[in-house]
């Protein structure tokens, strides 16, 4: 009986692969058992399950005069939503007590549906000792960064001298903060409030509401988010990631934000 593609695809890793390793390129039989370190009577079976299924084809190569696999038009479409999804898994698995605790309300759909983009992300979790203290490797590559991108829906003495030092090494910053955490730097930091605003590389925006992301930073170094668990008070704990992919997914985000804001021109 022929398999369904649910089967076909989700219920075989050896299936899986084969198909991730043909869309790279075609590949002969004997690049296939050399990859995958497996005898020909292992993988074929998996192969002819795969023509059989209509997701790869195997045909003769002029150039070479060698019999190849490659993915049929229908098995491209298959594998590159097939990646999205094992990503997405990955993603969710890897950090999963952090993801099913969080509100996700903050992040646009279009973005959910690309959370696999996240799944090199590391927890990171303040040292119980340190509770209320910036982390370290943050703080570090911050400073390190030359272009920052900054969100923060929650109050931190730390933020406005750590942006400062920022603009007079010449970063290009722009940070956005809710009216309520920008109306706290007004009181208790108006003076380097009004000194950040005076650099031409810095650029200030306030939310008129709740952004629903306790906070984001995206520089050329690497990316943050931290959200909001669910019912519960804000634990400090972010995702932090350097990946390429990552920070794509952070502007993106962070540029979604920016719309709904409002850029502050004057304290």
């Amino acid at each position: 009986m022929r398999k369904s593609l649910v089967d076909l695809v989700l219920r075989s890793e050896k299936r899986r692969n084969l198909l991730l390793f043909i869309k790279e390129e075609p590949r002969s039989i004997e690049e296939i058992k050399e990859s995958f370190s497996l005898p020909a009577i292992s993988i074929l079976p998996h192969l002819k399950q795969l023509k059989e299924g209509k997701l790869v084809v195997r045909r003769i190569w002029p150039n070479d005069k060698v019999w190849k696999y490659e993915l049929t038009p229908v098995g491209e479409a298959i594998v590159e939503n097939m990646e999205a999804l094992l990503d997405t898994l990955e993603t969710l698995e890897n950090n999963s007590d952090y993801w099913t605790l969080r509100n996700l309300e903050g992040i646009p759909p279009v973005l959910r549906g690309r959370i696999g983009e996240l799944k090199y992300s590391k927890l990171m979790k303040p040292d119980l000792n340190h509770m209320f203290e910036l982390n370290p490797e943050f703080v570090e590559s911050l400073l390190q960064s030359e272009r920052v991108l900054g969100c923060a829906s929650y109050f931190h003495p730390s933020f406005t001298g750590l942006y400062l030092d920022l603009a007079k090494k010449g970063a290009d910053v722009c940070f956005m903060l809710t009216d309520p955490v920008f109306e706290r730097f007004k009181a208790d930091f108006r003076e380097e409030m009004c000194s950040l605003l005076g650099f031409e590389n810095v650029s200030i925006f306030v939310f008129p509401e709740d952004s629903k992301v306790a906070g984001l930073t995206v520089t050329d170094r690497f990316f943050l988010l931290a959200l909001f668990p669910e019912g519960e008070f804000f634990d400090n704990e972010c995702l932090i990631c350097s990946e390429p992919a990552a920070m794509e997914w952070g502007k993106e985000l962070f540029f979604h934000l920016q719309k709904q804001a409002t850029e502050v021109l004057e304290i």
